[in-house]
This record gives structure tokens, C-alpha cells and sequence, in this order.
């Protein structure tokens, strides 16, 4: 009878080298491979750009004026979002003078109205096809300030009157003459023009040695808001003079009909709107500033709007979407990659 005992199976012994050793080199082998490719991949990418630097000049406007207000605040912003870069502030008449300083080198980045900026362009100015935007910014509104006891209820009311225009080479001297025009006035000889800026022209007024000023600017103005603060004064409206400031094109087709809110100065308008012309203001450099700098300069003034909103209000109407509008001019190429970027 067979036994009933179980069979014991031998079962080969592996050998040193067998299908687990191989495996295991296998996986080594890989393992190595995959530093080998990590480290060659580290080594080719390219460098991380460097974060723009060094001195760059900003030309505002006229002290008091909400270029200059707006420059001020827009420099402590910029030093947090590109601390390398050191921005320095110029003073200036206004966007005419702001151009020449672009253009020349002067000044890196500036504000400037649309209207200064098409003029010149028409008129050929040295390297205008150079200039490029960063952003459109918001519109400056056309102010005419007289006091409260005045005659004057229309621009055309101004003849024979002591007039602040603004300074030479400033944008209120450039649309203060187009209005006056308008109105069936020359500027230099139908009143008597008197070239100051806003930081003299208030006190002009208050001492009796104007009879009224124009001002272009984003609302509200401080010096206006100042002014109004110790004298009674009056804004006049404008809005009947847009139908023939637009006979003066190709400059003028940049103005359009505003209106003034009437809590933009409640105490000047005392709940009343008033009818006026704005005209937009627009962020610009040249062709040759660096991309990066361009890019991160454009970034910072989008991604300021609400900071500076809360000091200069006009600056509230800085908006992704209405930015890119920059005509005369276009877009500068890093201006361009940072809107590509920021697209929802």
C-alpha cells in the first residue's frame, strides 16, 4: 500500500544574479538616469529674468495739480512692487512740456493728455512715432473758476477779462485756447492772458488780480477743493462750446461732453451738475524703455488703483478693461505682455 505521506517539492535554489538582481539594477539604472535628466534639465533652463532696477525718472505736472499728487503716491507704490527700481519725481508745466522730456530723454515715464499728444504728433514732433502707452488713466475734466458774484455764464463772457490759461508749455494752455476759440475769442488778444499754473492761479483770484481760470484736471482737484474752502466761487459751464471745438479738428475729435457730478465740490455747486469737456489722460514712454521695467511699471499702476483711488479719485477710474485704449499712440511691448497676462 502506497504511503500516504505528503511529497516534498524541492524547489531551485536562485542563483547570485538571477531575475531579482536584474531587476534591481534595472531600477537603479533608471533611477540614475532620471537624475542624470534632472540635472540636465536644471542646468539648460533659462535664468529667471532679474527684476528691472536702477534710477528711473517720472516728469508729473505742476505742484498742487493731480499729475504731480498722483506721481507722488504712484512712487510709494512702485517701491514695493519693484524695489529695485528707484523713481525719481519732476516737476513740470504740464503735458507739453511732459512730452519734450520723453522724447528727449529726460524723463523715462510721464502723463500726458491725449489732445497734447495728438498735436503733437500732427505737427511732426522729433521721434513722436517712438512714443508708447502703458495705460489710459482717467479723463482730466476743463474747469472755468470765477467767483460767485461774476458776470461771466459762458466762456464767450470772458473778452476784455484778466484770464489764467495756464503755463506755457502746459495742457491747460493748449485746450484753454481751442475753448476760447470756440467761443469766438482770441486767446491773445481778446483777453488778457495770464500764464500761470494751479498752484498760482487760486490765489490769483482770491487776491482780485484774476477775473476767472481755466484748468484741466481730474475731479476733484485739491487746489480747487482748497480754494473753495475760503472764497465763494463758481464753475461755468463749457458744454455749449464742444459742437465748434470739434470744427478744429483733427486735435479736438479727443475732447468729449462731461458732466461734473454735483458732489464732485458740493460746496461750488451747491447740488447742481455742470456741463463741461474732458479729454483722457493717458501713461506713456518711448519705444526704447526696457520691456520688464514697462511690464512691471504697468502692472503696478493697474494693481494701485484702489490705493491711490483714496487720495486722488480720479485714479478710481483706472480699469483693466478701458486701459488698453490708448489712442494716439499704442501699446508699448511690455505694456502689452502684462494685459496678456492679466486676462481673466
Amino acid at each position: 500500500m502506497a504511503s500516504l505521506r505528503p511529497r516534498t517539492v524541492s524547489r531551485p535554489k536562485r542563483r547570485p544574479g538571477g531575475p531579482s538582481t536584474g531587476r534591481r539594477r534595472l531600477l537603479w539604472g533608471a533611477a540614475a538616469v532620471l537624475v542624470v535628466c534632472g540635472l540636465l534639465v536644471w542646468w539648460l533652463r533659462p535664468s529667471p529674468s532679474p527684476s528691472p532696477g536702477g534710477k528711473v525718472t517720472f516728469a508729473t505736472g505742476v505742484r498742487t495739480g493731480v499729475y504731480e499728487r498722483y506721481g507722488t503716491l504712484f512712487k510709494q507704490r512702485l517701491a514695493r512692487d519693484l524695489p529695485r527700481v528707484d523713481l525719481e519725481l519732476q516737476h513740470s508745466q504740464g503735458s507739453v512740456q511732459n512730452l519734450t522730456r520723453i522724447v528727449s530723454g529726460q524723463a523715462d515715464f510721464t502723463i500726458t493728455a491725449a489732445d497734447a499728444l495728438a498735436a503733437y504728433r500732427n505737427k511732426g514732433g522729433k521721434d513722436a512715432s517712438r512714443i508708447r502707452a502703458c495705460a489710459r488713466l482717467y479723463d482730466d475734466y476743463i474747469h472755468l473758476v470765477v467767483p460767485r458774484n461774476s458776470p461771466v455764464d459762458s466762456a464767450k463772457d470772458l473778452k476784455g477779462m484778466r484770464v489764467g490759461v495756464g503755463e506755457k508749455r502746459s495742457g491747460v494752455a493748449l485746450v484753454t485756447k481751442r475753448l476760447l476759440k470756440a467761443a469766438g475769442l482770441d486767446m491773445d488778444h481778446d483777453v488778457h492772458p495770464v500764464r500761470k499754473g494751479i498752484d498760482t492761479m487760486p490765489g490769483l483770484l482770491t487776491e482780485g488780480k484774476l477775473d476767472a481760470f481755466f484748468w484741466s484736471g481730474g475731479l476733484p482737484t485739491g487746489a480747487i477743493e482748497r480754494l473753495a474752502e475760503g472764497a465763494d466761487i463758481r464753475l461755468v459751464q463749457l458744454g455749449d462750446l464742444l459742437p465748434r471745438l470739434h470744427e478744429q479738428r483733427p486735435g479736438t475729435r479727443y475732447y468729449r461732453a462731461a458732466v461734473m457730478p454735483p458732489d464732485a465740490y458740493p460746496t461750488v455747486q451747491r447740488g447742481r451738475s455742470v456741463k463741461t469737456v474732458a479729454i483722457a489722460n493717458l501713461l506713456v514712454t518711448m519705444d526704447r524703455t526696457d520691456a520688464a521695467l514697462t511690464e512691471g511699471v504697468t502692472r503696478s499702476v493697474i494693481k494701485s488703483r484702489d490705493q491711490i483711488g483714496r487720495e486722488v479719485h480720479a485714479a478710481q477710474k483706472v480699469d483693466l478693461r478701458t486701459a488698453i485704449y490708448t489712442d494716439p499712440v499704442p501699446l508699448h511691448e511690455g505694456a502689452r505682455r502684462y494685459y496678456r497676462s492679466a486676462k481673466p
